[in-house]
């Protein structure tokens, strides 16, 4: 009875392992009028067995530079964390891109953890939610795969201050100021006296509403 119940384990957590498949490459978004350049971690469906990669200390488990073969995919955008970078999500990443999805996870410039230069500014609450219009424009537009992207059905996925940058990227406009009076930050010092708490955030128009789930099941 122990031994069946072990082969049976066994042939499940292979079948896991086979079944977990996702190419991985990096893109680079160049700078120009709309902002600095972004780097693009891009995650996609792959029909070859993935296998460990080292990176920056993770291991990530996919094939690197995988062919795209599949057409009219989905696209899920991922957006860090405060100080975090577009690694940080993989798993997830991975998993979306098994389950047929393109992924594009991205440095926010200058809220990462190598390059803190605008995380403390007011000015990464606007920039952070321009930083997924231009990911989106780039991946239908400029991508060399766009054409297999289907425009119709994208996604955003937002962890902590990713998750307030997708709520401002489908239409939330948020009241800074009702957070300034409990607040010690320099940052709160300064939008209590400037019109940057006032000002009214653009929405993407490639994005036209929004679902919040507290749990996505992804078929295993």
């Amino acid at each position: 009875m122990h031994r069946a119940a072990f082969a049976v384990l066994v042939c499940l957590l292979l079948e896991l392992t086979a079944g977990r498949a996702a190419g991985v490459r990096n893109f680079d978004i160049s700078a120009g009028p709309a902002g600095p350049a972004i780097r693009l971690l891009v995650w996609t469906p792959c029909p070859e067995p993935p296998h460990d990669m080292d990176a920056r200390g993770a291991t990530f488990f996919a094939v690197p530079g995988c062919s795209v073969t599949s057409e009219r995919l989905p696209l899920v955008v991922i957006s860090h964390g405060r100080r975090g970078w577009f690694g940080g999500h993989q798993d997830t990443a991975a998993a979306l891109a098994d389950a047929g999805f393109v992924v594009a996870a991205l440095n926010h410039p200058g809220d990462t953890w190598r390059d803190t230069s605008r995380t403390d500014s007011l000015s990464v609450l606007v920039e952070r939610p321009a930083d997924i219009g231009r990911v989106i424009d780039y991946m239908l537009d400029g991508w060399p795969d766009a054409p297999r992207i289907d425009a119709r059905h994208i996604g955003l996925y937002g962890f902590s201050f990713g998750g307030y940058t997708g709520l401002a990227v489908i239409g939330g406009q948020p009241d800074l100021r009702k957070g300034l009076p409990i607040a010690r930050h320099r940052a709160c010092w300064r939008a209590s006296n400037s019109r940057a708490a006032k000002r009214r955030l653009r929405r993407s128009c490639r994005i036209r509403g929004s679902r919040p789930s507290s749990s996505i099941p992804i078929p295993l």
